[in-house]
């Protein structure tokens, strides 16, 4: 369209009337005008805004790649930490200052005969043998059992909903309360196990997922259904109290070394350390990075796709706004405030995802027993931390792009 400024000039005839005459007379496009009214009738945030939505289809497909990829960062790295920490509080709970397990090999047995061996050391209290594995209760159901003796002190630190303790030489078990739920027992019903029958004695809260979705029978039952007569898997061991004057730490870490003397085939670790150590968690923590890692890689990759379009569809657009005035650096700006806003959206909206998925995992009887539902505030705020930086990042060569066209070839481009 063509702009004109006129002049008011003043005629000869007192009659006649003041004529405008034209002053300066320019061709302007449509997106110079465009482009002139945005910058002066929009924010910058809300220029923004406007240009992702150019092409809603696309920025809703891109969205879809990042809230996948954050989604299944806060899914499974919080189902991994979740599950450490649940196993940091098992110890924890129960009282359990050590854990004692084979020295070379991993999930390897141990002799039952060592437990006089490692209550020989002073600074134990009791030793107590440990058998675990997972067995399937029923065809929708598996839980983590645990074997242990009538009298060990881990019993002790358990609050029991209704009934009462296991006796050593029955076929009785507890259930977790989460586990009694999925099986719809109750105190005095009777549960097939690997071919042989069962009583329900008593229902039991610990306070951590792991236990509330497990099952409890006596040590010597779990060694016959195990066929693991004389062996146990590993020792938890509950110290003495510390003497005055040292510290917790550097007891337990000589007590670790007394252990060890005193039964040369075994390896102690402090309780914490062998949580966190945990072959399970170190898998589930490995697994959780990889595959999130992936998913987000794939949402920068869709990021980057829509910025790149996003520079290369406004081409003239971008040569219009430098020769208003615009520097490279602002043009850098704009389109990192773009990919950032898409990183920023996508995270908050894979965070709900990702809660929402812990939620459905803990209530489904075959995850229930490992999956807790809580996530840190921590937690959240890295995975939306990763989204945003992700947008940056992704889009970091487009805004570089972007800032280096020349407006006289952006102006000529068709």
């Amino acid at each position: 369209m063509r702009h004109c400024d006129f002049a008011e000039s003043q005629s000869t005839d007192p009659h006649s009337p003041d004529k405008l005459t034209p002053k300066v007379c320019q061709t302007i496009s449509a997106d110079e005008e465009s482009s002139n009214t945005m910058a002066t009738q929009l924010s910058f945030t809300g220029f923004a805004w406007r240009n992702l939505w150019r092409r809603p289809l696309r920025t809703l497909l891109t969205l879809g790649g990042i809230t996948t990829g954050i989604g299944a960062f806060v899914a499974l790295v919080g189902f991994s930490r979740g599950f450490e920490r649940d196993s940091v509080r098992l110890y924890t709970n129960a009282g359990t200052d050590i854990a004692v397990i084979h020295a070379t090999l991993i999930g390897g047995l141990l002799d039952q005969s060592l437990e006089s061996k490692i209550e020989a050391v002073p600074e134990v209290e009791q030793a107590a043998p440990v058998i675990y594995n997972i067995v399937d209760l029923t065809s929708d159901v598996s839980a983590l059992v645990y074997g242990w003796r009538a009298d060990s002190y881990e019993l002790d630190t358990l609050t029991y909903v209704s009934g009462g303790r296991i006796h050593n030489g029955k076929r009785e078990v507890m259930l977790g309360d989460l586990l009694a739920d999925d099986l719809k027992k109750r105190t005095g019903d009777t549960l097939p196990i690997q071919g042989a029958v069962f009583t329900v004695v008593g229902i039991f809260h610990a306070g951590t997922v792991i236990e509330d979705g497990a099952m409890i029978m006596p040590l010597d039952q779990m060694q016959v259904i195990a066929d693991m007569d004389g062996k146990v898997s590993t020792f938890h061991v509950k110290l003495r109290p510390a003497p005055p004057g040292e510290s917790y730490d550097t007891y337990v870490k000589h007590a670790v070394k007394e252990i060890e003397a005193a039964a040369p085939s075994v390896h102690a670790d402090p309780a914490a350390e062998r949580a966190g150590n945990n072959i399970f968690i170190s898998l589930a923590r490995s697994v959780a990075w990889g595959t999130s890692t992936i998913a987000i890689l794939i949402g920068i990759i869709g990021i980057a796709n829509t910025m790149a379009m996003s520079v290369f569809e406004r081409t003239r657009e971008i040569g219009v706004l430098r020769a208003l005035g615009w520097k490279g650096g602002h043009v850098i700006l704009l389109i990192l405030t773009e990919a950032a806003a898409l990183g920023l959206t996508g995270g908050l909206l894979g965070i709900g995802v990702g809660c929402a998925t812990l939620r459905l995992l803990a209530a489904l009887p075959q995850s229930a027993s490992v999956v807790s539902a809580f996530v840190s505030p921590l937690h959240l705020l890295i995975a939306l931390l990763i989204a945003i930086a992700s947008g940056v990042a992704a889009g970091a060569y487009p805004a570089w792009r972007g800032a280096h066209l020349s407006p006289v070839d952006a102006l000529r481009y068709e």
